[in-house]
């Protein structure tokens, strides 16, 4: 007998960028009210899942990436109760609601970073990542994501701690059994709320071990997922999703086991890198071989067949417009959108569509570094204007690779600000608005979204 797919192998996910979305108050930032106010719009879409970036209460060092409370709504999003009302009205909609989870370093705001900081001997101090060093002299020098070395000092302690992204989000310490537990208690407290699944933000990072200059596919790696998936997931009927830039098809078929122990999928990323000079960063850029995304796609789905399962994803809150990226954005535009759509999803495996995906939206090209707000993108001008690149040569490929082409606001009409705040948008809306909007496309049986 066949065996029943899960419900996610079916499932289209589409993913919300909260804060660009739309706005219900008119406070320039999208919320979850706003979210409520379009989910028919979304169920006309015929998906499934909404996969939401995070809400959870964060100074927003890095977007909501950097979470100080996992129990609860950021202001700026709105509040639990909100939150609770979206779980319940997407429930009405067959929508389930699936939340982002960060659990490879937390803000250094958290409670427990704050307390950590007190003392070496704190209960908390080992919830981190410490190095006994001195002041100026590195443990070593491993650099962080979002550039300079991934150690900061704490004069206080005589240590430093160990970070991979921004200064500000310290790396958990996994290798402790009572982070762990805290972690799945408060996964377990999002399941009694009624959420549908979870993406595990780069959950390949958690076995780091800094010493040896190890960040991705630690040695531990699975032992902790599947620990994890044991403790929490597996007591429901979720979808689970983890982000694995260092993911390859044989450990792909670990974290994707049909068995349930690690995760429903991951999201890897070969075909993301083949735009970029090999070896280099994804500021690099190199012109896309279509012989060659044809052959990881379809590497991909037969390494996977019938032993695991595959994500299907063109754009994330991460990544340029695919649009814009592999596609025509000018006079093929709409001819662009559908073609990838199509290839998409006649794929094997679970589709996720980001936000404005459905209409064709483009990069946004801004060409003023002031009018950027992402922190990679930032520092990014920052440290090659000082290494000596031309500025001409950085915006050239801030324009066509920083993670703001996929974060301007949601389109949803020719109104002022496409519609999406009465406010002040905290990114500027791309000014093709008036041309690219859901208003426009809804009731087009041609359009984007209607394909």
């Amino acid at each position: 007998m066949k065996k029943q797919k899960k419900w996610w192998q079916n499932a289209v996910v589409y993913q919300i960028y909260p804060r660009s979305f739309c706005d219900s108050t008119g406070s320039g930032m999208g919320d979850l009210k706003g979210i409520i106010g379009k989910l028919d719009y979304l169920e006309k879409l015929g998906i499934d899942a909404i996969w939401l970036s995070p809400v959870c209460r964060s100074p927003q060092d890095d977007n909501g990436y950097d979470i100080s409370d996992y129990r609860d709504i950021d202001p700026l999003f709105g509040t639990l109760s909100d939150m609770e009302e979206l779980i319940a009205e997407g429930k009405k909609r067959g929508i389930r609601i699936i939340l982002d989870l960060v659990l490879n370093h937390s803000s250094d705001e958290h409670p427990w970073f704050l307390e950590a900081k007190k003392s070496k001997d704190n209960p908390y101090h080992d919830y981190y990542v410490w190095r006994d060093g001195v002041e100026g002299e590195y443990p070593n020098d491993m650099r962080a994501c979002f550039g300079g070395p991934a150690w900061e000092w704490v004069p206080e302690l005589g240590q430093y701690y160990f970070h991979q992204f921004s200064v500000k989000q310290p790396d958990l310490n996994w290798e402790n059994p009572k982070l762990r537990r805290e972690i799945y208690d408060m996964i377990l407290w999002w399941m009694d709320k009624g959420v549908g699944g979870f993406r595990l933000d780069v959950i390949d990072q958690i076995a780091k071990e800094p010493d040896l200059k190890i960040t991705n596919n630690g040695p531990r790696l699975h032992e902790f997922i599947r620990e994890l998936s044991r403790e929490t997931f597996q007591k429901g009927d979720l979808i689970t999703v983890g982000e694995a830039w260092g993911a390859n098809t044989e450990n792909a078929k670990l974290y994707s086991n049909p068995d349930g122990s690690e995760f429903s999928m991951v999201f890897q990323f070969e075909h993301i890198g083949l735009d970029q000079i090999p070896g280099k960063e994804k500021w690099d850029l190199a012109p896309l071989d279509f012989r060659k995304l044809k052959e990881v796609l379809a590497k991909w789905q037969k390494a996977l067949y019938g032993c695991g399962w595959n994500s299907l994803f063109w754009n994330n809150h991460d990544l340029p417009r695919i649009v814009s990226r592999w596609g025509n954005d000018g006079k093929y535009r709409v001819e662009s959108a559908k073609m990838l759509a199509a290839l998409l999803h006649g794929l094997q495996g679970t589709p996720y569509i980001y936000q404005g995906e459905e209409l064709g939206m483009t990069n946004a090209g801004m060409e003023d570094i002031a009018d950027y707000r992402d922190i990679e993108s930032i520092n990014m001008h920052k440290e090659r204007l000082e290494a000596g690149y031309q500025e001409k040569d950085i915006m050239a490929s801030l324009m066509a690779k920083s993670r703001d082409n996929a974060r301007t606001p949601m389109q949803w009409d020719d109104s002022e600000n496409a519609g999406f705040t009465t406010g002040t948008p905290w990114l500027k809306v791309n000014p093709n608005y008036k041309q690219i909007n859901a208003a426009s496309q809804v009731n087009d049986p041609d359009s984007v979204f209607s394909f």
